[in-house]
């Protein structure tokens, strides 16, 4: 496994790439709109994504009056991951009544920029394009009543309020982003 690079405080990557939604969805119109985006690196399959999805769709619903936007992009190869492939990412967002857009790295270009090594993997960011944090959704997975560390929650607040992130980044954890290999 690589060694993890922290993006915190470093500009985050412009992207431009497709929706589930049939849209195409450009990064630097969401900084636009919103004071906070989170971008999680997300898949179809991976068993931590699916214990996180009702919590991401909470934290989505909690703050989307207040300037904050949640972004899902999965960038598996879908020749290593087949159920990641951008028809069934179509059906995994409509089953699982998504309320934020979900989007395909085809290139992996997202990711690479990123630096993203593991699925769920979420990146805060804030109106000026900086990275203010960088890891895990919260310290427990498995079970969400017994949640002591709510980080990505806790950093939105703080950063809707105008006040400073105390933990800027977590170790990752979660299933590993599967890329295509680069020669």
């Amino acid at each position: 496994m690589m060694e993890k690079i922290i993006l915190v405080g470093k500009y985050a990557p412009d992207f431009e790439i497709p929706g589930t939604d049939g849209e195409v969805h450009h990064f630097a119109s969401y900084l636009e709109k919103y004071k906070a985006i989170a971008v999680v690196f997300m898949s179809n399959k991976c068993p931590h994504v699916n214990a996180y999805l009702e919590r991401l769709k909470q934290i989505q619903n909690d703050f989307s009056n207040q300037d904050f936007m949640m972004i899902g992009i999965n960038s598996n190869d879908a020749k290593q991951v087949p159920e990641d492939n951008f028809e069934l990412m179509k059906t995994f967002a409509q089953e699982k009544n998504l309320n934020f857009p979900y989007l395909r790295d085809t290139t992996e270009d997202v990711a690479r920029s990123f630096k993203a090594t593991n699925t769920p993997e979420v990146f805060l960011i804030n109106q000026d394009w900086t990275i203010v944090y960088q890891g895990q959704i919260d310290d427990n997975s498995q079970n969400p009543d017994q949640v002591k560390n709510a980080y990505l929650r806790d950093n939105i607040k703080a950063l809707l309020a105008g006040e400073d992130i105390t933990i800027k980044s977590t170790d990752g954890m979660g299933c590993e982003i599967k890329l295509r290999p680069r020669n």
